[in-house]
């Protein structure tokens, strides 16, 4: 596992523990606390692109030492403790922005340490700093438009509603089944063995997984109806005006069609994707926080009878597992 940043790394070869400071001179900034990450990520992008103007005027002009001290920019320690409080640290997309970061200042000093001794860089390490930065500034910009997106209330993997906003979409639906009496449906959906996915394939594959997992559910509901990517590879159903024998039969099919749209790899090969379900109706005397507790038991139900399978809350046995 790649560290976490901690304080900006001084690349001066003299020794100085000065904070780190701009070519100007003024001393560099760390992002606000009161940013968002999106806008957090604007002020690292800054930084590193004043960076690697220092980098360049130290390794080829003054023998690895720079006018100023030629520092990693505190900004993105700054953001990774951020990041850390928001729950954003173990995403994928953040995990390659911070390993990245990190070979990227250790090519870069590794180049200013030899540029000390009085040798220019070669080609090829000149090469493998500018290619690991140019690598760490798109991946930043793909994390960037992602929390953009996510501020919308759209997760940007999926396309799907994310958590935000979600609890007032179902108390909404809740009002409307107490006023005109048609009750909705839940329904919790699982990727089944989505880790072993990831161990396997790599995150990449595990993002096209869980894609396509929506793009099925997406094709599967009505245009009035509504899911949500819960987090992780759990996404919620709601189904309005649908009594729990409607439901059904939409989520069973919902089963079958994404059983039978297999993910493709790089390599011509495919991934068989199936999924658990939960499936509850709501009742006029149960809270929209219960009733989601009462579709994550049918869920978890679903899950130890065997996977790849719907379970409704209330009616369907739990089948006894295989020994």
């Amino acid at each position: 596992m790649v560290p976490w940043p901690g304080n900006a790394v001084e690349y001066s070869m003299a020794g100085d523990h000065n904070p780190p400071v701009l070519a100007a001179g003024r001393p560099m900034t760390e992002p606000n606390e009161t940013l968002s990450p999106a806008e957090g990520l604007g002020v690292v992008l800054d930084e590193h692109l004043r960076w690697i103007g220092q980098w360049h005027r130290a390794a080829f002009f003054h023998q690895g030492q720079g006018g100023d001290p030629v520092s990693a920019p505190a900004s993105f320690a700054a953001w990774c403790v951020a990041a850390k409080k928001d729950d954003l640290a173990h995403q994928p997309a953040v995990e390659k922005l911070v390993h990245l970061h990190e070979q990227m200042h250790r090519h870069a000093k590794l180049v200013l340490l030899q540029a000390s001794t009085g040798d220019l860089p070669s080609e090829s390490d000149y090469d493998s700093v500018i290619g690991r930065f140019n690598e760490f500034v798109m991946q930043l910009r793909r994390v960037e438009r992602a929390f953009g997106a996510a501020a919308s209330g759209l997760d940007p993997l999926t396309g799907l509603r994310s958590r935000r906003g979600m609890q007032e979409a179902l108390d909404r639906e809740m009002n409307r089944f107490r006023r005109a009496g048609q009750p909705f449906c839940l329904a919790l959906c699982d990727i089944d063995k989505f880790k072993g996915i990831n161990d396997t394939y790599g995150h990449d594959i595990g993002d096209r997984v869980l894609a396509s997992t929506a793009a099925v559910i997406s094709r599967g509901i009505r245009s009035f109806d509504e899911a949500f990517r819960m987090g992780g590879e759990e996404f919620l159903v709601c189904l309005k005006e649908t009594s729990l024998d409607e439901g059904f039969a939409v989520i069973e099919r919902l089963r079958i069609d994404l059983q039978r749209s297999p993910v493709p790899l790089p390599d011509g090969r495919e991934i068989t994707v199936t999924a658990s379900f939960g499936l509850v109706e709501a009742r006029l005397d149960t809270p929209v926080d219960e009733v989601i507790v009462q579709a994550d038991r049918a869920l978890y139900q679903a899950k130890n009878s065997g996977r790849n399978r719907v379970i409704r809350y209330g009616v369907d046995m739990p089948v006894a597992k295989a020994g």
